[in-house]
């Protein structure tokens, strides 16, 4: 079992910045990829990024390359998204999630544990 915390989440303005981090705990952080997810409300949960349990692997959606970086920290058991020049359309619930296979998949049924989300509101 994982248990997976999000924070950081908030209100900022049109083109500023905000970075989220999930603190894990329980089975050993390092054996899982991890990815984050979000929620707009009324819409779908769609894939953001993943990074592979080593860190070494990335890959993102296209409407957040450039704009935002998943980097992990293995010793404090932590994940991160940096998110730059945000737009009114990043508004959403944003989860991590941690896959036991790393598969850094975009299909969010492949992801065993989920934090239970944290709010991001982009206003203009």
């Amino acid at each position: 079992q994982v248990q997976l915390v999000e924070f950081g989440g908030g209100l900022v303005q049109t083109g500023g910045s905000l970075r989220l981090s999930c603190a894990a705990s329980g089975r050993t952080f390092s054996n899982y990829g991890m990815a984050w997810f979000r929620q707009a409300a009324g819409k779908e949960r769609e894939f953001v990024a993943a990074i592979s349990w080593s860190g070494l692997s990335t890959n993102y959606a296209d409407s957040v390359k450039g704009r935002f970086t998943i980097s992990r920290d293995n010793a404090k058991n932590t994940v991160y998204l940096q998110m730059n020049s945000l737009k009114s359309e990043d508004t959403a619930v944003y989860y991590c999630a941690a896959d036991r296979t790393s598969s850094r998949s975009t299909n969010y049924h492949r992801y065993d544990y989920w934090g239970q989300g944290t709010q991001v509101t982009v206003s203009s």
